[in-house]
């Protein structure tokens, strides 16, 4: 998406939440492109810094998605492994 100044700064939540969502929001002047707003992990990615794994997948896409992640407690089954 590409935002001329003045609409981005008036409507800069809806840019940020583009953003965020991992659509790069490009800003223009005067028809140039002078700047793009990014999700802040894929800022960190490109820097080629490291993300824990828990931040990754809390800000990911599937954020809104339940999940359980909890361990499941059930012994696993038996295997003949004898033949």
């Amino acid at each position: 998406m590409h935002w001329q100044v003045q609409e981005a700064k008036q409507r800069f939540s809806e840019v940020l939440r583009a953003a965020a969502s991992g659509e790069a929001q490009v800003v223009t002047r005067h028809g140039q492109e002078v700047a793009v707003v990014i999700d802040i992990n894929e800022y960190r990615r490109l820097r080629g810094e490291q993300v824990e794994l828990m931040d990754y997948l809390r800000s990911g896409p599937l954020l809104d998605i339940d999940l359980d992640v909890e361990r499941a407690t059930d012994l696993p089954r038996e295997v003949d492994l004898a033949g």
